[in-house]
């Protein structure tokens, strides 16, 4: 029997300076966690108990589809190398060298080290198709941590990888982890929804994230209240209200006009009694291209355009662009590509590469502007800005393609839907990756097909952040005097607490209650402290064990108290009916999990 008197739980009843999420702040507090240094954390025992728990659920479920293994943590460079992520992970990948100088990492993830498993050991369309798991920790050179758990440089994943023979076996493999992931994090009671996400450096055709909304979250999420529609911002399009567009003025060609003092949209706009939508916003960029087989990394100017009323979403351009890093252009090199300075930069003359990435500067319209007329940009000269200015008319573009955030009421994009979009901000909690041929092309894995002519598997990588599960589910569940978690990933189910252990009447009730739910197959902790009630109840709310059952006077008639904590509703139950009572709310709580899983 676990008596909390012989355990180290060591809560706080104020929590750490820098704690800015609730999540950081009470696993703190409640003793699941202690800091060991930036981003690196130790768990202890009620966060490593919690965190078993959660690696149980996602084994057993992951055992249903895919096999596991458990891979190397140090990897070597070379098969880094020949997928071509070695440089590409820049910063964030933990790098070293061994005694003999051979260069080494720490694992972010595994697909180089999955794909050269693949590439030595299948060789036959009827070894297809496979699906290998592992749970690990992994590593990732965090440039800011922060938020207890949710920003780290140490964490476990459960990361998985498909093989198959083609497009449609992908497809199953993908639809098998989407189910497996919705029963998993059903089970561990969470709010989540699915998302379309972008690839990002994990390259592929199609991802999708698993989000569980809260405040504490640094992804945005941009849904659709009718239909369902939902999209990380980074993914996410949107439908736009039609415009009136500004009257022409003079022959309806670009007209230079002095605006002195309005380097800002506001400013402009207000210049030209307009909206910011018939402004024609530039940000410029400098994109890094990563030299391939041993050629220098190289930098090209980016003009990225789009409605004054619009922000750039650096993910989308980065992959329109298909580019490694952006970063802001300094003055001198907005004087090499423009002439001019910032707050004035505009489209019209501007020379421009044919294709992304070569020399020169990359134009890259935002699709908004394609079909526009009469707006209003910079000129590339101090004070002044042109009108009527129209694309394709007065300039044009090296690709036009969607690089803007959408924002909160634009229109559905869904076909037929006329809700209007909501954002909100989400932890991601999982992602699911559709890769296609970027690591098995790459790296030279081949199996015969059924006609005998030799072809390249398809594969997807598929992950799920361990802690990430504990920390949204203290987020959605929380409040002042501490959190409360589902029994099937508490450290505790319940918490037997005997009011006065100096009483032995109370004192030997709460052993024998704590022995028969224990019997009976509960997760149970007895509160044996010798402490007053009032510590205990505390200690009680906030540590996160579902149930609490007060020992306490009224024992002598033969009735203790049963507490939930998620309503800090109470009732007086008999001894000979506590098991039963607290296994049917036990069950209840499953079940209405279980009917509504997601939002």
């Amino acid at each position: 029997m676990h008596r909390w008197s012989k355990l180290f739980i060591p809560t706080l009843r104020e929590a750490p300076a820098d704690a800015e999420v609730a999540s950081h702040r009470f696993l703190v507090r409640a003793g699941y966690i202690r800091q060991l240094g930036a981003g690196i954390y130790n768990y202890l025992f009620l966060g490593q108990r919690s965190l078993n728990k959660i690696i149980s659920i996602v084994r057993e479920e992951m055992d249903k589809i895919g096999q596991e293994f458990y891979l190397p943590g140090i990897l070597p460079r070379e098969p880094w190398e020949q997928s071509g992520r070695w440089a590409g992970m820049g910063d964030n990948m933990f790098r070293l060298k061994d005694r003999k100088g051979a260069d080494l990492c720490l694992g972010m993830t595994h697909e180089e080290i999955m794909t050269s498993i693949a590439r030595s050991e299948l060789r036959s369309y009827k070894q297809l198709p496979q699906i290998w798991y592992q749970i690990q920790a992994k590593f990732r050179d965090e440039p800011r941590p922060k938020s207890g758990l949710l920003r780290v440089r140490q964490f476990t994943m459960k990361d998985s990888y498909s093989f198959d023979i083609n497009m449609a076996g992908l497809d199953k493999s993908f639809d098998l982890h989407d189910a497996v992931y919705r029963k998993i994090f059903t089970r561990c009671g969470l709010k989540f929804v699915a998302v379309e996400a972008d690839s990002g450096a994990m390259g592929g055709s199609q991802s999708q994230e698993f989000m569980v909304y809260t405040d504490a979250g640094e992804d945005l999420i941009a849904s659709c209240p009718v239909c369902g529609y939902a999209a990380n911002l980074e993914k996410a399009t949107s439908l736009l209200d039609p415009l009136v567009e500004l009257e022409a003025t003079g022959d309806g060609t670009p007209e230079l006009v002095h605006t002195p003092g309005c380097a800002a949209i506001a400013d402009v706009a207000e210049f030209f009694k307009m909206s910011p939508a018939s402004d024609i916003k530039c940000v410029a960029y400098m994109a890094l291209k990563r030299g391939t087989k041993g050629a220098a990394d190289t930098w090209h100017g980016v003009a990225a355009f789009l409605r004054g009323d619009h922000q750039v979403n650096e993910t989308k351009l980065l992959g329109a662009v298909e580019a490694a890093e952006l970063r802001t252009m300094q003055a001198e090199e907005l004087e090499q590509y423009f002439g001019g300075p910032a707050g004035y930069l505009g489209p019209v003359g501007l020379k421009h590469n044919a294709k992304p990435l070569e020399d020169g500067l990359i134009v890259v319209v935002d699709r908004s502007l394609v079909d526009r007329k009469n707006l209003v940009a910079g000129a590339n000269k101090h004070d002044y800005h042109f009108r009527n200015v129209t694309p394709g008319r007065d300039f044009t573009w090296t690709l036009a393609a969607d690089i803007r955030s959408v924002n909160e009421g634009e229109g559905c994009p869904k076909d037929g839907c006329a809700g209007r979009l909501v954002v909100g901000k989400a932890v991601e909690v999982g992602h699911i990756f559709k890769l296609g041929y970027k690591y098995s092309e790459s790296m030279g894995a081949r199996v015969l097909d059924v006609n005998g002519k030799e072809v390249t598997p398809i594969m997807g990588s598929y992950g799920i952040g361990i802690e990430r599960i504990l920390t949204a589910a203290i987020e959605q569940s929380n409040d002042k005097n501490g959190f409360w978690l589902p029994s099937s990933i508490a450290p505790f189910t319940v918490v037997v607490t005997v009011t006065n252990v100096s009483d032995a009447a109370l004192r030997e009730a709460g052993e024998a209650l704590a022995a028969e739910l224990e019997s009976a197959g509960l997760d149970v902790l007895l509160d044996d402290r010798d402490e007053r009630a009032g510590v205990k109840f505390k200690d009680a709310d906030l540590v996160g064990i579902p149930y609490r059952i007060n020992v306490g006077k009224k024992v002598a008639a033969g009735l203790v108290e049963v507490v939930t904590r998620s309503t800090a509703n109470s009732v007086d139950v008999a001894l000979h009916e506590v098991l039963a009572h607290v296994k049917s709310r036990v069950q209840e709580d499953e079940l209405k999990e279980l009917s509504d899983p997601s939002l």
